[in-house]
C-alpha cells in the first residue's frame, strides 16, 4: 500500500533523477557511451550546479503544494502555481527557472490570459510532448490515496485533466493514463515487472472502449506488445515526443534491477535526459525506496499525504 515513505520516496526518485539528467539533456546517445553519466554533475546544458532539478520536479512539486494546501484538486489553483513558477521562479531547485517547454509556456500563457485551465493544453499531436507526462506522478498518488486501485472512468478523466491543463491530445492523455495505472500496481506491494505488465493490460482494456483514444493507442502498440522489454536499445528513442519518453521510461525499468542503474541506464540513452530520468526514476523510486534525504521535498510529500489520504 502506499504509504508516506513510498510517496517521499517517488518524490525523491523522481527529483534525483531529474537532477542526474539535467546537465546531459539535449547530449547525443554516442557522446554518451563515450563518456557515460556515472553519478551527479554539475553544470553542463544549463550550467547549473549538481543537484539542481529542473521543470519536471519544479512543476510536480507545484501541484503537489496546491493538492495540500487545499486539500483536493483545483486545476486553477494549479495552473496559479504554475504561473509562478513561470514568472516568478518558484518551486526551483535554486531559485531560478531555466527551462519550459514551448507547449508548457503557450498552456500557462494562455491561462494568463483568461482562458480556463482545461482549455489552455494545446491539442493537436504535433504538441504532443512529454511535459504533462512528467508531472503525472502526483494524480497517480493522490486518486490511490482517496480511492486505493480503483482507477474507474471517473479517476482516469481526472488524469486527463490533469493533463489538459497543458498538454490536451490525446496522445498525452494515454501516455499519463497508462503511467498511472502502472504507478497504482506499484502502490499496491506487487513486483516491479508483474506491475508494469498488469498496468499496462489494464490500460489495454480501458482504452480499447475509447473510440477517441483509437489513433492514440495504436501509437503505443509498441508499449502493448508482450515482447516490449526485449526491444534492442538502439530502436529505443529518447526524444521529447510523449509516446518515446514513455516507452524509454517503461523499457528502463523493465531492463534494469535497482534504482541506480535504472537512472543511469535512462539518463546515457541521451536526449531529452532529464524528463526521461524523471518518468522512470519516480515508479523506482516508489518500488525501490530511496536512503537519500531532501527535507524540502519530505515536506512536500508529507503535507500532501496527509492532505490526500482517506477519512474513511
Amino acid at each position: 500500500m502506499l504509504s508516506e515513505k513510498m510517496l517521499t520516496a517517488m518524490l525523491l526518485g523522481h527529483a534525483m533523477a531529474d537532477a542526474i539528467g539535467v546537465p546531459v539533456e539535449f547530449s547525443g546517445r554516442n557522446r554518451l557511451k563515450i563518456n557515460p553519466v556515472t553519478g551527479i554533475r554539475e553544470y553542463g546544458t544549463y550550467h547549473q550546479p549538481a543537484g539542481t532539478w529542473s521543470d519536471d520536479t519544479s512543476l510536480s512539486v507545484a501541484a503537489m503544494e496546491s493538492i495540500s494546501r487545499l486539500g483536493e484538486i483545483d486545476y486553477t489553483d494549479i495552473m496559479k502555481n504554475f504561473v509562478e513558477w513561470y514568472e516568478h521562479d518558484k518551486f526551483t531547485a535554486g531559485d531560478v527557472r531555466f527551462d519550459v517547454g514551448n507547449t508548457t509556456a503557450r498552456a500557462i500563457e494562455n491561462f494568463m490570459l483568461g482562458i480556463a485551465p482545461l482549455e489552455c493544453g494545446p491539442t493537436n499531436e504535433s504538441t504532443s510532448g512529454n511535459g504533462s507526462l512528467m508531472r503525472i506522478f502526483p494524480v497517480a498518488a493522490y486518486l490511490y490515496l482517496k480511492r486505493g486501485n480503483n482507477f474507474d472512468a471517473d479517476a482516469m478523466q481526472m488524469v486527463h485533466n490533469f493533463s489538459k491543463i497543458t498538454h490536451g491530445s490525446y496522445t498525452c492523455q494515454i501516455s499519463c493514463g497508462i503511467y498511472c495505472l502502472i504507478a497504482a500496481e506499484i502502490f499496491d506491494g506487487q513486483d516491479l515487472k508483474t506491475a508494469i505488465h498488469s498496468g499496462i493490460d489494464k490500460a489495454k482494456i480501458f482504452y480499447e472502449n475509447l473510440r477517441e483514444f483509437d489513433d492514440a493507442a495504436k501509437k503505443c502498440a509498441r508499449v502493448f506488445g508482450e515482447d516490449f522489454a526485449d526491444i534492442p536499445e538502439d530502436k529505443i528513442k529518447s526524444s521529447g515526443y510523449v509516446i518515446d519518453s514513455l516507452e524509454a521510461a517503461i523499457w528502463c525499468l523493465l531492463n534494469t534491477g535497482n534504482y541506480k542503474d535504472l537512472v543511469l541506464k535512462a539518463v546515457n540513452l541521451g536526449g531529452d535526459t532529464d524528463t526521461i530520468g524523471a518518468i522512470a526514476g519516480g515508479l523506482a523510486g516508489a518500488f525501490y525506496g530511496l536512503e537519500k534525504k531532501k527535507s524540502y521535498l519530505e515536506k512536500i510529500a508529507a503535507d500532501f499525504y496527509r492532505a490526500s489520504e482517506r477519512n474513511d
